[in-house]
């Protein structure tokens, strides 16, 4: 994980800032920093989309190809995630660093897609024990300035909502063989349902307060944070504790309370956005991924 290093003095500052609920940068402990959303910017994917929130940069492509179902699961498609953490992020990421990380915040991810009611994987079947669609959730590190885990979440969640998969028609023969055609039509498509794809909220713990959105200043001087995966109704679907420091059972009943707050007005934030930048359809300005 990229991190700063601060003196006694700048981590008191921003500790005693924390306690009177005013950050360095003048927001209060659950407020986000400002993110910018954009989807649909790199051509030949199914959908992609591009997260700026301060200073961390994601970028996320998703690719739906045909598979076959998982034995246990013969009536179902599912997720793959591939996270690449580029060493101009951050010097941290050259070598075993980046691919650590990476592979830190892939196995997140499958926990929070883990439950079954993120993504309706039944909807991904073509046809049972053959053919289903396989969706590869590429994540691209860009930049890391702090809060890496939930401007990820957000960039997924705008990926897969901008994702179109297109339909399948199975002709059958005299015989009883099958062929797949797919449809050429850019209209004719699938469209995922994100309403219960969760985000993630990090709350890190500072002094006496926990934080949401914490820069890299901040997480410099958090001993521990508490990830927690939430849906656009509230409800927490995954928990996980980073860092060295403890938590007490009463600060983590707090940081899920807050959490599930913070979550709720996180998706509906979000979904404004996605909303607004799709009923411009193609009139829209693109500011596209070298913009």
């Amino acid at each position: 994980m990229a991190s700063v290093v601060l003196s006694e003095a700048e981590k008191l500052y921003i500790v005693h800032g924390v306690q009177e609920d005013l950050r360095v940068d003048g927001r209060g402990c659950e407020d986000y920093r400002c993110a910018e959303v954009e989807t649909d910017v790199v051509s030949n994917t199914s959908g992609s989309a591009r997260v700026k929130l301060g200073h961390t940069d994601i970028l996320v492509g998703v690719k739906a190809e045909m598979g076959t179902p998982k034995l246990e699961k013969p009536d179902e498609g599912y997720l793959e995630f591939f996270v690449d953490c580029s060493a101009n992020a951050t010097p941290e990421f050259e070598g075993r660093g980046g691919e650590e990380l990476g592979t830190e915040i892939a196995n997140t991810l499958y926990r929070v897609f883990s439950s079954e009611s993120s993504v309706d994987l039944k909807s991904l079947c073509i046809n049972p024990r053959e053919h289903c669609w396989v969706i590869y959730v590429d994540v691209l590190l860009l930049e890391c300035g702090g809060n890496l885990f939930d401007a990820i979440s957000i960039a997924v969640k705008a990926a897969l909502f901008n994702t179109r998969i297109p339909k399948v028609h199975i002709l059958e023969d005299e015989e009883g063989s099958k062929e797949i055609e797919l449809s050429d039509d850019p209209y004719d498509c699938i469209r995922l349902n994100v309403d219960d794809v969760p985000c993630i909220v990090t709350l890190s713990k500072i002094g006496y307060r926990h934080v949401v959105d914490a820069t890299l200043q901040e997480e410099a001087c958090s001993l521990a944070s508490l990830l927690i995966s939430v849906t656009s109704k509230g409800a927490l679907t995954s928990m996980k504790k980073m860092g060295k420091g403890s938590l007490d059972p009463e600060s983590i009943f707090e940081m899920m309370e807050t959490g599930q707050r913070v979550g709720k007005s996180l998706h509906i934030a979000l979904q404004k956005i996605l909303d607004e930048e799709e009923s411009l359809g193609s009139s829209r300005q693109k500011v596209g991924f070298l913009g």
